[in-house]
Protein backbone atom coordinates (compact mmCIF):
# COMPACT_ATOMS: atom_id res chain seq x y z
CA UNK A 1 0.00 0.00 0.00
CA UNK A 2 2.69 2.60 -0.77
CA UNK A 3 2.94 4.93 -3.53
CA UNK A 4 3.93 3.96 -6.95
CA UNK A 5 6.06 7.22 -7.79
CA UNK A 6 5.76 6.11 -11.61
CA UNK A 7 2.41 6.71 -12.14
CA UNK A 8 0.70 8.29 -8.42
CA UNK A 9 -2.78 8.49 -8.29
CA UNK A 10 -4.15 12.22 -6.69
CA UNK A 11 -6.96 13.56 -5.23
CA UNK A 12 -6.62 16.99 -4.58
CA UNK A 13 -3.17 17.14 -2.88
CA UNK A 14 -3.34 13.76 -1.63
CA UNK A 15 -1.55 10.74 -3.26
CA UNK A 16 -4.09 7.65 -2.90
CA UNK A 17 -2.33 4.75 -1.49
CA UNK A 18 -1.91 2.49 -4.04
CA UNK A 19 -4.26 -0.55 -4.03
CA UNK A 20 -6.95 1.04 -3.00
CA UNK A 21 -10.28 3.16 -3.59
CA UNK A 22 -11.33 6.70 -2.31
CA UNK A 23 -14.07 6.35 0.11
CA UNK A 24 -17.05 8.15 2.08
CA UNK A 25 -16.44 11.99 2.00
CA UNK A 26 -13.27 11.56 -0.27
CA UNK A 27 -15.59 9.70 -2.78
CA UNK A 28 -18.17 11.81 -2.47
CA UNK A 29 -16.28 14.94 -2.58
CA UNK A 30 -14.38 13.34 -5.83
CA UNK A 31 -17.53 12.21 -7.28
CA UNK A 32 -20.10 15.38 -7.33
CA UNK A 33 -17.12 17.94 -7.63
CA UNK A 34 -17.48 19.31 -4.04
CA UNK A 35 -15.60 22.19 -2.78
CA UNK A 36 -14.62 21.54 0.41
CA UNK A 37 -11.28 21.12 2.46
CA UNK A 38 -10.42 17.44 2.65
CA UNK A 39 -9.50 17.35 6.84
CA UNK A 40 -9.54 13.47 7.21
CA UNK A 41 -10.00 11.69 3.79
CA UNK A 42 -10.23 7.46 3.88
CA UNK A 43 -9.79 4.72 1.43
CA UNK A 44 -10.57 0.73 1.71
CA UNK A 45 -7.83 -0.95 0.51
CA UNK A 46 -8.45 -3.91 -2.05
CA UNK A 47 -6.89 -6.38 0.69
CA UNK A 48 -7.16 -7.06 4.44
CA UNK A 49 -5.65 -4.37 7.48
CA UNK A 50 -4.76 -5.78 10.52
CA UNK A 51 -7.23 -4.30 13.30
CA UNK A 52 -9.74 -2.92 10.31
CA UNK A 53 -8.56 0.34 9.91
CA UNK A 54 -5.05 1.93 10.21
CA UNK A 55 -3.42 5.37 9.41
CA UNK A 56 -0.95 5.99 6.74
CA UNK A 57 0.15 9.41 5.83
CA UNK A 58 -2.58 11.01 6.78
CA UNK A 59 -5.21 8.58 5.04
CA UNK A 60 -7.15 6.35 7.00
CA UNK A 61 -7.15 2.54 5.66
CA UNK A 62 -10.22 0.76 5.92
CA UNK A 63 -10.09 -3.22 5.60
CA UNK A 64 -11.85 -4.59 2.38
CA UNK A 65 -15.03 -5.77 3.93
CA UNK A 66 -15.57 -2.36 4.35
CA UNK A 67 -15.82 -1.53 0.91
CA UNK A 68 -18.90 0.63 -0.03
CA UNK A 69 -21.06 0.33 -2.92
CA UNK A 70 -19.81 3.41 -5.21
CA UNK A 71 -22.99 5.90 -4.92
CA UNK A 72 -24.44 8.26 -3.36
CA UNK A 73 -26.42 5.87 -0.92
CA UNK A 74 -23.46 3.51 -0.36
CA UNK A 75 -20.74 6.08 0.11
CA UNK A 76 -23.26 8.17 2.16
CA UNK A 77 -23.38 5.20 4.15
CA UNK A 78 -20.03 4.57 5.22
CA UNK A 79 -19.37 8.51 5.86
CA UNK A 80 -21.81 8.18 8.40
CA UNK A 81 -21.03 4.97 9.74
CA UNK A 82 -17.42 5.26 9.81
CA UNK A 83 -16.10 9.45 9.65
CA UNK A 84 -16.37 12.22 11.71
CA UNK A 85 -19.78 14.22 10.68
CA UNK A 86 -18.57 16.91 8.06
CA UNK A 87 -21.27 19.29 7.82
CA UNK A 88 -19.56 21.99 5.37
CA UNK A 89 -18.91 18.99 3.05
CA UNK A 90 -22.74 17.52 3.70
CA UNK A 91 -23.93 20.92 3.20
CA UNK A 92 -22.28 21.52 -0.22
CA UNK A 93 -23.11 18.12 -0.87
CA UNK A 94 -26.51 18.07 -0.61
CA UNK A 95 -26.74 21.46 -2.90
CA UNK A 96 -25.54 18.93 -5.55
CA UNK A 97 -27.85 15.87 -4.55
CA UNK A 98 -31.57 16.09 -5.07
CA UNK A 99 -34.16 15.37 -2.71
CA UNK A 100 -35.59 12.45 -4.94
CA UNK A 101 -32.05 11.12 -4.23
CA UNK A 102 -32.20 11.07 -0.69
CA UNK A 103 -36.08 10.06 -0.87
CA UNK A 104 -34.94 6.95 -2.45
CA UNK A 105 -32.10 6.34 0.19
CA UNK A 106 -34.71 5.90 3.02
CA UNK A 107 -37.43 4.16 0.68
CA UNK A 108 -35.12 1.35 0.74
CA UNK A 109 -34.78 0.96 4.00
CA UNK A 110 -37.02 3.35 5.50
CA UNK A 111 -36.78 2.45 9.19
CA UNK A 112 -32.58 2.32 9.11
CA UNK A 113 -30.86 4.42 11.71
CA UNK A 114 -28.09 5.38 8.86
CA UNK A 115 -31.20 6.58 6.41
CA UNK A 116 -33.32 8.58 9.20
CA UNK A 117 -30.17 10.32 9.79
CA UNK A 118 -29.31 11.13 6.38
CA UNK A 119 -32.27 12.38 5.71
CA UNK A 120 -32.76 14.42 8.72
CA UNK A 121 -29.67 16.14 8.11
CA UNK A 122 -30.27 17.29 5.02
CA UNK A 123 -33.75 18.70 5.51
CA UNK A 124 -31.69 20.43 8.73
CA UNK A 125 -29.05 21.65 5.93
CA UNK A 126 -31.21 22.68 3.01
CA UNK A 127 -34.30 23.48 4.55
CA UNK A 128 -35.45 21.54 1.39
CA UNK A 129 -38.45 18.75 2.13
CA UNK A 130 -37.83 15.54 0.50
CA UNK A 131 -40.99 14.02 -0.69
CA UNK A 132 -41.51 11.53 1.95
CA UNK A 133 -44.35 11.12 4.73
CA UNK A 134 -43.36 11.73 8.52
CA UNK A 135 -42.20 8.11 10.14
CA UNK A 136 -44.89 7.11 12.45
CA UNK A 137 -42.63 4.25 14.14
CA UNK A 138 -39.45 3.51 15.13
CA UNK A 139 -36.84 4.08 17.81
CA UNK A 140 -35.61 7.77 17.99
CA UNK A 141 -31.64 7.58 17.35
CA UNK A 142 -29.28 10.21 17.70
CA UNK A 143 -28.19 13.04 15.24
CA UNK A 144 -24.76 12.66 17.04
CA UNK A 145 -23.37 9.88 18.69
CA UNK A 146 -23.08 11.56 21.91
CA UNK A 147 -19.90 9.17 22.90
CA UNK A 148 -17.74 10.68 20.18
CA UNK A 149 -19.34 14.58 20.37
CA UNK A 150 -20.08 16.92 22.83
CA UNK A 151 -24.15 17.58 21.86
CA UNK A 152 -26.98 19.41 23.37
CA UNK A 153 -29.80 18.58 25.29
CA UNK A 154 -31.69 16.53 22.43
CA UNK A 155 -35.05 18.06 20.56
CA UNK A 156 -37.12 15.02 18.86
CA UNK A 157 -37.94 15.11 15.01
CA UNK A 158 -40.61 13.47 15.03
CA UNK A 159 -40.66 13.25 11.36
CA UNK A 160 -37.48 11.43 11.13
CA UNK A 161 -37.42 9.90 14.82
CA UNK A 162 -34.08 11.38 14.86
CA UNK A 163 -32.84 13.47 18.15
CA UNK A 164 -31.34 16.61 17.53
CA UNK A 165 -28.31 16.98 20.00
CA UNK A 166 -26.15 19.14 17.61
CA UNK A 167 -24.78 22.21 19.76
CA UNK A 168 -25.77 25.17 17.19
CA UNK A 169 -28.34 25.61 14.63
CA UNK A 170 -28.48 25.48 10.28
CA UNK A 171 -26.95 29.26 11.24
CA UNK A 172 -24.10 28.42 13.03
CA UNK A 173 -22.94 24.50 14.34
CA UNK A 174 -19.85 23.53 15.19
CA UNK A 175 -18.37 20.04 15.96
CA UNK A 176 -16.75 19.14 19.13
CA UNK A 177 -15.17 15.54 19.37
CA UNK A 178 -14.72 13.96 22.94
CA UNK A 179 -11.41 14.12 22.27
CA UNK A 180 -9.05 12.49 25.73
CA UNK A 181 -8.59 15.33 26.45
CA UNK A 182 -11.42 16.97 26.57
CA UNK A 183 -12.92 15.11 28.28
CA UNK A 184 -10.95 14.26 30.91
CA UNK A 185 -10.21 18.12 31.33
CA UNK A 186 -13.77 18.67 31.67
CA UNK A 187 -14.85 15.87 33.76
CA UNK A 188 -11.71 17.45 36.05
CA UNK A 189 -13.74 20.37 36.75
CA UNK A 190 -11.36 23.08 37.03
CA UNK A 191 -14.15 25.73 37.66
CA UNK A 192 -14.46 23.96 41.16
CA UNK A 193 -10.84 23.82 42.07
CA UNK A 194 -10.26 27.58 40.99
CA UNK A 195 -13.52 28.34 43.74
CA UNK A 196 -12.64 25.81 46.63
CA UNK A 197 -8.66 27.56 46.67
CA UNK A 198 -10.72 31.06 46.67
CA UNK A 199 -12.84 29.85 49.91
CA UNK A 200 -9.84 29.38 51.93
CA UNK A 201 -8.06 33.38 51.24
CA UNK A 202 -9.24 36.45 52.74
CA UNK A 203 -11.52 38.33 51.13
CA UNK A 204 -9.45 41.61 50.98
CA UNK A 205 -6.25 39.42 49.05
CA UNK A 206 -9.14 38.01 46.90
CA UNK A 207 -10.11 41.65 45.42
CA UNK A 208 -7.11 42.59 45.58
CA UNK A 209 -5.85 39.82 43.43
CA UNK A 210 -8.96 39.99 40.98
CA UNK A 211 -7.58 44.03 40.04
CA UNK A 212 -4.15 42.46 39.62
CA UNK A 213 -5.56 39.96 37.32
CA UNK A 214 -8.04 41.88 35.76
CA UNK A 215 -4.99 43.95 34.83
CA UNK A 216 -2.78 41.98 33.62
CA UNK A 217 -5.54 40.19 31.17
CA UNK A 218 -6.35 43.65 29.77
CA UNK A 219 -2.80 44.44 29.34
CA UNK A 220 -2.38 41.27 27.69
CA UNK A 221 -5.26 41.52 25.34
CA UNK A 222 -3.59 44.71 23.85
CA UNK A 223 0.17 43.72 23.89
CA UNK A 224 -1.58 40.44 21.85
CA UNK A 225 -2.11 43.56 19.19
CA UNK A 226 0.87 45.25 19.24
CA UNK A 227 -0.42 48.08 21.25
CA UNK A 228 0.22 50.30 24.15
CA UNK A 229 -2.38 52.19 25.04
CA UNK A 230 -2.95 54.87 27.22
CA UNK A 231 -3.73 54.66 30.96
CA UNK A 232 -7.50 56.06 30.93
CA UNK A 233 -8.21 54.01 27.63
CA UNK A 234 -6.98 50.67 29.52
CA UNK A 235 -8.82 51.43 32.58
CA UNK A 236 -12.04 51.75 30.31
CA UNK A 237 -11.33 48.35 28.69
CA UNK A 238 -10.89 47.29 32.23
CA UNK A 239 -14.33 48.28 33.69
CA UNK A 240 -15.72 46.57 30.45
CA UNK A 241 -14.27 43.60 31.37
CA UNK A 242 -15.03 43.16 34.88
CA UNK A 243 -18.83 43.68 33.49
CA UNK A 244 -18.71 40.97 31.34
CA UNK A 245 -21.59 38.05 31.65
CA UNK A 246 -23.86 40.75 33.54
CA UNK A 247 -25.49 42.08 29.86
CA UNK A 248 -26.98 39.35 27.49
CA UNK A 249 -24.56 38.86 24.26
CA UNK A 250 -26.14 40.49 21.59
CA UNK A 251 -24.91 42.71 18.02
CA UNK A 252 -25.66 45.78 19.70
CA UNK A 253 -23.46 44.68 22.68
CA UNK A 254 -20.58 43.79 20.65
CA UNK A 255 -20.95 46.99 18.49
CA UNK A 256 -21.11 49.37 21.97
CA UNK A 257 -18.06 47.63 23.27
CA UNK A 258 -15.98 47.86 20.04
CA UNK A 259 -16.45 51.07 20.49
CA UNK A 260 -14.81 51.22 24.01
CA UNK A 261 -12.01 49.55 21.41
CA UNK A 262 -12.10 52.00 19.10
CA UNK A 263 -11.43 55.47 20.72
CA UNK A 264 -12.56 57.08 17.38
CA UNK A 265 -13.59 56.53 14.13
CA UNK A 266 -11.75 59.41 11.75
CA UNK A 267 -9.66 56.51 10.28
CA UNK A 268 -11.61 53.29 11.29
CA UNK A 269 -15.67 52.53 11.10
CA UNK A 270 -17.14 51.47 13.87
CA UNK A 271 -19.81 48.76 13.67
CA UNK A 272 -20.49 45.92 11.54
CA UNK A 273 -18.11 46.19 8.59
CA UNK A 274 -19.57 47.33 5.20
CA UNK A 275 -16.94 46.11 3.29
CA UNK A 276 -14.38 43.14 2.72
CA UNK A 277 -11.78 42.32 5.12
CA UNK A 278 -8.68 40.25 5.05
CA UNK A 279 -5.43 39.16 7.53
CA UNK A 280 -2.21 39.16 6.46
CA UNK A 281 0.41 40.95 4.41
CA UNK A 282 0.59 43.24 0.96
CA UNK A 283 2.48 42.79 -2.21
CA UNK A 284 4.92 45.24 -4.11
CA UNK A 285 1.53 46.86 -5.68
CA UNK A 286 0.34 47.89 -2.49
CA UNK A 287 -2.99 45.02 -3.09
CA UNK A 288 -3.71 42.51 -0.11
CA UNK A 289 -1.83 39.27 0.08
CA UNK A 290 -3.99 37.43 2.40
CA UNK A 291 -3.47 34.78 4.97
CA UNK A 292 -7.54 34.96 6.28
CA UNK A 293 -10.11 36.54 4.19
CA UNK A 294 -12.99 37.84 6.90
CA UNK A 295 -17.10 36.68 6.31
CA UNK A 296 -18.54 38.62 3.58
CA UNK A 297 -20.09 41.74 5.11
CA UNK A 298 -23.68 40.64 3.82
CA UNK A 299 -23.19 37.31 6.05
CA UNK A 300 -21.89 38.68 9.17
CA UNK A 301 -25.16 39.68 10.72
CA UNK A 302 -26.72 35.98 10.25
CA UNK A 303 -23.52 34.34 10.99
CA UNK A 304 -23.54 36.28 14.53
CA UNK A 305 -26.85 35.63 15.04
CA UNK A 306 -25.94 32.41 14.28
CA UNK A 307 -22.98 32.38 17.29
CA UNK A 308 -25.46 33.95 19.76
CA UNK A 309 -27.99 31.10 19.39
CA UNK A 310 -25.54 28.46 19.60
CA UNK A 311 -24.03 29.62 22.37
CA UNK A 312 -27.48 30.19 24.11
CA UNK A 313 -28.15 26.45 23.34
CA UNK A 314 -24.87 25.08 24.73
CA UNK A 315 -25.47 27.09 27.77
CA UNK A 316 -29.52 25.99 28.01
CA UNK A 317 -28.09 22.43 27.36
CA UNK A 318 -25.68 22.08 30.62
CA UNK A 319 -22.40 21.71 27.81
CA UNK A 320 -19.07 22.68 29.52
CA UNK A 321 -18.47 26.62 29.40
CA UNK A 322 -14.97 26.90 28.50
CA UNK A 323 -16.37 24.67 25.62
CA UNK A 324 -19.25 27.52 25.11
CA UNK A 325 -16.67 29.97 25.39
CA UNK A 326 -14.07 28.72 22.87
CA UNK A 327 -16.73 27.95 20.09
CA UNK A 328 -17.91 31.29 20.23
CA UNK A 329 -14.98 33.20 21.08
CA UNK A 330 -13.08 31.77 17.66
CA UNK A 331 -16.16 31.89 15.50
CA UNK A 332 -16.64 35.37 15.95
CA UNK A 333 -12.97 36.09 15.41
CA UNK A 334 -13.05 33.66 12.28
CA UNK A 335 -15.80 35.78 11.31
CA UNK A 336 -13.69 39.26 11.70
CA UNK A 337 -17.17 41.41 12.24
CA UNK A 338 -15.38 44.47 12.67
CA UNK A 339 -12.94 46.41 10.63
CA UNK A 340 -10.80 46.70 13.75
CA UNK A 341 -11.26 45.57 17.35
CA UNK A 342 -11.57 41.99 16.42
CA UNK A 343 -9.09 40.75 18.68
CA UNK A 344 -9.68 42.03 21.75
CA UNK A 345 -13.53 41.24 21.49
CA UNK A 346 -12.99 37.79 20.66
CA UNK A 347 -11.07 37.37 24.38
CA UNK A 348 -13.85 39.16 25.60
CA UNK A 349 -16.21 36.92 24.62
CA UNK A 350 -14.26 34.64 26.62
CA UNK A 351 -14.62 36.61 29.72
CA UNK A 352 -17.74 36.59 29.00
CA UNK A 353 -19.78 33.23 28.63
CA UNK A 354 -17.20 31.91 31.70
CA UNK A 355 -18.53 34.72 33.57
CA UNK A 356 -22.01 34.30 32.75
CA UNK A 357 -22.19 31.06 32.83
CA UNK A 358 -20.94 31.06 36.82
CA UNK A 359 -17.51 29.38 35.70
CA UNK A 360 -15.19 32.37 37.38
CA UNK A 361 -15.63 33.14 40.57
CA UNK A 362 -17.75 36.29 41.26
CA UNK A 363 -16.07 39.49 40.60
CA UNK A 364 -13.08 37.73 39.24
CA UNK A 365 -11.50 36.64 35.81
CA UNK A 366 -8.94 34.28 34.43
CA UNK A 367 -6.52 36.26 33.16
CA UNK A 368 -6.21 34.03 29.40
CA UNK A 369 -5.24 37.01 27.60
CA UNK A 370 -1.59 36.77 29.35
CA UNK A 371 -1.26 32.79 28.99
CA UNK A 372 -2.56 33.62 25.42
CA UNK A 373 0.61 36.43 25.08
CA UNK A 374 3.33 33.62 26.67
CA UNK A 375 1.99 31.09 24.11
CA UNK A 376 1.42 33.83 21.24
CA UNK A 377 3.54 31.38 18.50
CA UNK A 378 1.44 28.97 19.45
CA UNK A 379 -1.55 31.47 19.54
CA UNK A 380 -1.51 32.27 15.99
CA UNK A 381 -0.64 28.37 14.48
CA UNK A 382 -4.04 27.77 16.22
CA UNK A 383 -5.73 30.22 14.32
CA UNK A 384 -3.87 29.79 11.10
CA UNK A 385 -4.48 25.85 10.92
CA UNK A 386 -8.30 26.20 11.13
CA UNK A 387 -8.82 28.83 8.72
CA UNK A 388 -6.00 28.08 6.10
CA UNK A 389 -7.18 25.38 4.61
CA UNK A 390 -10.71 27.42 3.84
CA UNK A 391 -8.30 29.90 1.94
CA UNK A 392 -8.53 28.40 -1.57
CA UNK A 393 -12.18 28.08 -1.47
CA UNK A 394 -12.88 31.84 -1.02
CA UNK A 395 -12.29 33.81 -4.74
CA UNK A 396 -11.89 37.66 -3.77
CA UNK A 397 -10.66 40.19 -6.10
CA UNK A 398 -8.52 43.85 -4.76
CA UNK A 399 -10.29 47.19 -4.96
CA UNK A 400 -9.31 50.54 -5.75
CA UNK A 401 -8.70 51.17 -1.83
CA UNK A 402 -6.70 48.18 -2.10
CA UNK A 403 -9.30 45.82 0.34
CA UNK A 404 -10.69 42.65 -1.13
CA UNK A 405 -14.10 41.72 -2.27
CA UNK A 406 -15.03 38.00 -1.75
CA UNK A 407 -16.69 37.23 -5.31
CA UNK A 408 -18.41 33.88 -4.57
CA UNK A 409 -20.90 32.51 -1.34
CA UNK A 410 -18.80 31.21 1.80
CA UNK A 411 -21.25 31.56 4.12
CA UNK A 412 -20.60 28.09 5.17
CA UNK A 413 -17.07 28.11 5.43
CA UNK A 414 -17.69 30.24 8.76
CA UNK A 415 -20.72 28.35 10.32
CA UNK A 416 -19.31 24.89 9.92
CA UNK A 417 -16.07 23.71 11.47
CA UNK A 418 -14.25 21.13 13.63
CA UNK A 419 -13.80 23.29 17.10
CA UNK A 420 -11.66 20.47 18.75
CA UNK A 421 -7.89 21.05 18.46
CA UNK A 422 -8.38 24.86 18.83
CA UNK A 423 -10.93 24.24 22.17
CA UNK A 424 -8.34 22.03 23.59
CA UNK A 425 -5.71 24.57 23.10
CA UNK A 426 -7.79 27.42 24.87
CA UNK A 427 -8.72 24.92 27.60
CA UNK A 428 -4.92 24.29 28.17
CA UNK A 429 -4.71 28.11 28.79
CA UNK A 430 -7.79 28.40 30.93
CA UNK A 431 -6.07 24.94 33.04
CA UNK A 432 -2.75 26.92 33.28
CA UNK A 433 -4.38 30.37 34.67
CA UNK A 434 -6.67 28.07 37.54
CA UNK A 435 -3.46 25.64 38.45
CA UNK A 436 -0.72 28.22 38.34
CA UNK A 437 -1.88 32.17 37.58
CA UNK A 438 -4.38 32.46 40.45
CA UNK A 439 -2.64 30.95 43.02
CA UNK A 440 0.77 32.26 42.03
CA UNK A 441 -1.20 35.40 42.32
CA UNK A 442 -2.68 34.98 45.80
CA UNK A 443 0.29 33.46 47.33
CA UNK A 444 2.29 36.97 45.85
CA UNK A 445 -0.38 39.43 47.45
CA UNK A 446 0.16 36.87 50.98
CA UNK A 447 3.91 37.25 51.23
CA UNK A 448 3.58 41.31 50.15
CA UNK A 449 1.16 41.51 53.40
CA UNK A 450 3.40 39.82 55.14
CA UNK A 451 6.68 41.99 54.26
CA UNK A 452 4.66 44.93 54.43
CA UNK A 453 3.43 43.98 58.22
CA UNK A 454 6.78 42.84 59.37
CA UNK A 455 8.30 46.68 58.44
CA UNK A 456 5.27 48.55 59.32
CA UNK A 457 6.83 46.71 62.85
CA UNK A 458 9.38 49.12 63.12
CA UNK A 459 9.62 51.86 60.67
CA UNK A 460 6.44 54.13 60.68
CA UNK A 461 5.69 54.89 56.38
CA UNK A 462 2.81 55.43 54.54
CA UNK A 463 1.52 52.31 52.84
CA UNK A 464 2.20 53.65 49.22
CA UNK A 465 5.28 53.74 49.88
CA UNK A 466 6.12 50.69 51.91
CA UNK A 467 4.85 49.40 49.08
CA UNK A 468 6.72 50.77 46.81
CA UNK A 469 10.03 49.54 49.17
CA UNK A 470 9.71 46.15 48.74
CA UNK A 471 8.87 46.67 44.71
CA UNK A 472 12.28 48.59 44.42
CA UNK A 473 13.89 45.62 46.90
CA UNK A 474 12.53 42.47 44.89
CA UNK A 475 13.11 44.33 41.78
CA UNK A 476 16.93 44.66 42.23
CA UNK A 477 17.70 41.45 43.52
CA UNK A 478 17.03 41.67 47.61
CA UNK A 479 18.78 44.90 47.81
CA UNK A 480 17.81 48.73 47.43
CA UNK A 481 19.47 50.42 44.68
CA UNK A 482 21.44 53.42 45.44
CA UNK A 483 19.41 55.77 43.44
CA UNK A 484 16.15 54.72 45.10
CA UNK A 485 17.98 54.86 48.30
CA UNK A 486 19.12 58.61 47.72
CA UNK A 487 16.19 59.72 45.86
CA UNK A 488 12.66 58.07 47.55
CA UNK A 489 14.47 56.76 50.67
CA UNK A 490 16.53 59.22 51.92
CA UNK A 491 15.59 59.85 55.44
CA UNK A 492 15.60 55.64 56.41
CA UNK A 493 18.81 54.85 58.60
CA UNK A 494 21.44 51.96 56.61
CA UNK A 495 19.86 49.89 60.04
CA UNK A 496 16.56 50.20 58.62
CA UNK A 497 17.51 49.49 55.08
CA UNK A 498 19.25 46.48 55.81
CA UNK A 499 16.52 45.13 58.34
CA UNK A 500 13.62 45.94 55.49
CA UNK A 501 16.13 44.27 52.44
CA UNK A 502 16.07 41.16 54.89
CA UNK A 503 12.34 40.99 55.56
CA UNK A 504 11.89 41.20 51.79
CA UNK A 505 14.28 38.69 50.89
CA UNK A 506 12.56 36.18 54.16
CA UNK A 507 9.28 36.65 53.11
CA UNK A 508 10.24 36.26 49.00
CA UNK A 509 12.50 33.31 49.34
CA UNK A 510 15.16 35.57 47.27
CA UNK A 511 19.43 34.81 47.47
CA UNK A 512 20.81 38.00 48.21
CA UNK A 513 23.20 39.45 45.27
CA UNK A 514 26.76 38.89 46.08
CA UNK A 515 27.69 42.81 45.88
CA UNK A 516 24.99 43.03 48.27
CA UNK A 517 25.18 43.43 52.09
CA UNK A 518 25.09 40.33 54.21
CA UNK A 519 22.00 39.29 55.28
CA UNK A 520 21.33 40.26 59.22
CA UNK A 521 21.30 37.40 61.37
CA UNK A 522 18.34 38.36 62.77
CA UNK A 523 15.29 39.56 60.22
CA UNK A 524 12.75 40.65 62.76
CA UNK A 525 15.32 42.03 65.06
CA UNK A 526 13.60 42.31 68.90
CA UNK A 527 15.00 46.05 69.29
CA UNK A 528 13.52 47.25 65.60
CA UNK A 529 15.20 50.12 64.48
CA UNK A 530 13.47 53.43 64.98
CA UNK A 531 10.74 51.55 67.27
CA UNK A 532 12.99 52.34 70.17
Amino acid sequence: MTSNPANPRVFKEWIIPVGSELAGYSALIAMYGVEAPVRAPSVVANASVRGGRKHQDGWTIFDKRFMPENSLAGQLAFAFRNEQTDLLVLKRLFQKASAHDIASIVEAEPTGATARRIWFFYEWLTNERVPLPDLDQGNYVEALDSREYFTSQPVNSPRHRVRDNLLGTPSFCPMLRRSNFLSETVDHRWNEAAKELIGKIDRQVIARAASFLLLADSQATYQIEGERPPRNRLELWMRAVAQAGRRPLSIDELVRLQHIVIEEDRFIKRGLRDAGGFIGGRDWNNDPSPEHLSARHEDVADLLQGVIACGERMAKSDVDAVLQASVMAFAFVFIHPFEDGNGRLHRYMIHHVLSERGYTPTGMIFPVSSVLLKRQAEYGEELRAFTGPLLQFVEWVPTDKQNVRVINDTADLYRFGDYTEITEFLYECVVTTIEHDLPREIEYLARFDEAKGRIQSFIEMPDGMISSLINFVRQNDGVLAKKRRRREFEKMTDLEVEAAEAVVRDVFEMNVREDGPELLEEVDPPAAPGRR
